[in-house]
């Protein structure tokens, strides 16, 4: 249910993110690194390219005259460029927007003189603006009437929340209603469509130089036509500011030939950018609606594939690279597919499907350890959990060590005691045992009575399952030590254990039927070890241990050597005490075993 519910959730949330601008600020960022990679390693070369008459503070200087009153050198501006062949010519100054001929008489003559003379061989637009408030400032009647039907345009951009220039529109709002743009009328001008807006394709063209205005301005006094031909013959002009604080605007990319380390960009050079796309491949284009949904949508039924953690990370990274890619294919072919979405969402499904099954996992776990934590040791525990423990019957030939222990006189004991004292009693000598076992790396296969199993080394692989063994037992016995005092306090009888310990070759596994087993070693190593915690009463021992475990041992010095012992069953077995029992009855008739220290 929770499954086919996220499922539900990511669909209506793939959905939902496509019609949304939630994402489009990393549609955006990526759009800006492609168009930087394109640039780098696919830049398109363009047929009819844009040649921008600029000026700078060197043109300033040069002209001296304010801006506002360059009427003369507009106009000779003019009358070069289209006596020079040029295709079209776009004027990105504001003209002032009243006559200038009471203050310096001639003025106003001389520049619609060369718009007039200009516009006979090639069509000239004037730009047009905005003041703060939005209204269009006007120009000068007598120039826009001189530039004739069409002669105007707004040199204005669409500027992104983030500041920066990437779309052109041609339907910007001025005045309560549409408008055209500069670079949208040089366009028609010359008898391109025009289309609405686009994303300015900024891999289309090198970065712009631009040819100083005082330059051009000598050229045509000094009658040098070739020149002026060179540089302006059938190609459309573009004249507009490029002075270093003045109209700047930021672009995804440095469009500035002459300065490798712009931030930003002149308008004039943006204006001329879409002026390339608009006069050659056209602007960038959105591909049709349904393709971004049907991606973020195939995204997200990835959540119904569930690989490994190792696979699902390398799933994601094949998602992401294969969209990075097809968008910029796109992109270089001349569509923006937007693919944020479809990254988010893939991340989502499968990051989040993971997720959700290691949650699920966690919770499966907690819930058996719950359950059957306590009927498990913890080792047994952990191989369920990782999966690692074959559930199948049977099992594999493995080098264990087993422990047997016994309480001595426990019968007798019990006698006097009710059902539920005894499971008290051994409940709580078990509550002492069990952690020690468990603490030295051992699993506790059984409990028989007031006896117990336990394994070292299977099923956690230990470096040596009989030292940790022997270790177990010997913090056994200084607990059976404690427990003894507090019974004496109470003026209860003490206990008394038998621990018999062997190593060798068994096979570890699930013993029992299909509905009922349990993970035990069986083999001859069982057998001895139980046949040793039999002899510990005879020897007067609490531990009794073979040869294979004292020959593992690093320090044998407190273990006695008690000789070959024939057991029930079984051939002979030397065997090892350690920690005699005393004044046990075995120890007092004539001609028992006298046990000597092992010396290394």
């Amino acid at each position: 249910m929770i499954r086919a519910g996220a499922a539900i959730f990511i669909l209506l949330l793939a959905a939902g993110l496509n019609y949304s601008e939630w994402l489009r600020p990393l549609d955006l960022k990526l759009l800006d690194t492609q168009f930087k990679v394109l640039r780098t390693h696919a830049l398109r070369p363009v047929k009819n390219d844009v040649v921008i008459v600029g000026f700078d503070e060197d043109t300033a200087r040069v002209l001296r005259e304010p801006l506002t009153l360059w009427h003369p050198h507009l106009g000779k501006f003019l009358q070069a460029a289209a006596g020079a062949g040029a295709a079209v010519i776009g004027v990105d100054v504001v003209l002032p927007d009243r006559s200038y001929e009471k203050l310096v008489p001639g003025y106003d003559r001389q520049l619609l003189t060369g718009i007039l003379i200009a516009r006979r061989a090639a069509p000239v637009v004037l730009a047009l603006t905005v003041d703060r408030a939005g209204v269009t400032r006007p120009i000068y009647p007598a120039f826009v009437a001189a530039a004739g039907k069409d002669a105007t345009g707004y040199a204005l951009l669409p500027v992104d929340a983030d500041g920066v220039v990437r779309r052109f529109d041609e339907g910007i709002e001025v005045n309560d209603g549409a408008v055209a743009t500069l670079v949208g009328q040089m366009a028609r001008r010359l008898g391109r469509p025009v289309v609405r807006e686009g994303l300015i394709d900024f891999t289309a063209g090198a970065a712009f130089d631009f040819m100083p205005l005082q330059t051009v301005l000598e050229w045509y006094d000094a009658g040098n036509a070739s020149e002026l031909e060179r540089a302006f013959g059938g190609k459309a002009v573009l004249l507009g500011s490029v002075l270093k604080y003045e109209d700047r605007l930021t672009a995804p990319v440095n469009l500035v030939a002459w300065d490798a380390h712009a931030t930003n960009a002149p308008g004039v050079l943006l204006h001329a950018q879409a002026l390339r796309n608009l006069l050659n491949d056209g602007l960038i284009q959105p591909v049709a609606a349904w393709i971004p949904l049907a991606l973020a949508l195939a995204a997200a039924l990835l959540w119904l594939w569930v690989p490994p953690s190792a696979a699902a990370l390398a799933l994601l990274a094949t998602v992401w690279t294969a969209c990075v890619a097809a968008s910029t294919l796109a992109l270089a072919k001349g569509f923006e597919l937007p693919v944020a979405n479809v990254m988010l969402v893939a991340l989502i499904s499968i990051g989040g499907r993971q997720a959700l099954e290691t949650a699920l996992s966690l919770r499966e776990r907690l819930r058996l350890r719950r359950a059957f934590g306590g009927y498990v040791s913890p080792p047994i525990m952990r191989e369920i959990l990782a999966g690692t423990l074959n559930p199948a019957l049977g099992g594999a030939r493995q080098f264990a060590c087993v422990l047997f222990s016994d309480i001595r006189g426990y019968t007798s004991r019990s006698e006097h005691m009710t059902p539920e004292q005894t499971i008290a009693f051994l409940n709580g000598y078990f509550e002492r045992i069990v952690p020690i076992i468990h603490d030295h790396g051992g699993t506790v296969v059984s409990f028989m009575g007031d006896g117990i199993m336990a394994v070292f080394g299977v099923p956690q692989p230990l470096p040596n399952p009989c030292a940790a063994a022997f270790d177990a037992t010997r913090a056994m016995l200084e607990n059976l030590r404690n427990l003894n005092a507090d019974l004496a306090a109470k003026g209860e009888i003490p206990l008394e254990i038998g621990i018999g310990l062997h190593a060798g070759e068994g096979v570890a596994g699930h013993i029992g039927a299909a509905t009922r087993h349990e993970y035990s070693v069986i083999g001859d190593v069982t057998n001895v070890a139980s046949r040793l915690e039999g002899l510990t009463k005879e020897v007067g021992y609490h531990l009794v241990c073979s040869h294979a475990v004292a020959d593992r041992l690093e320090d044998r010095t407190e273990l006695v050597l008690l000789g070959a012992r024939a057991i029930k069953g079984h051939s002979a077995v030397e065997i090892f005490g350690y920690d005699k029992i005393a004044q046990t009855a075995a120890h007092d008739k004539p001609g028992a075993f006298a046990p000597d220290a092992i010396r290394h």
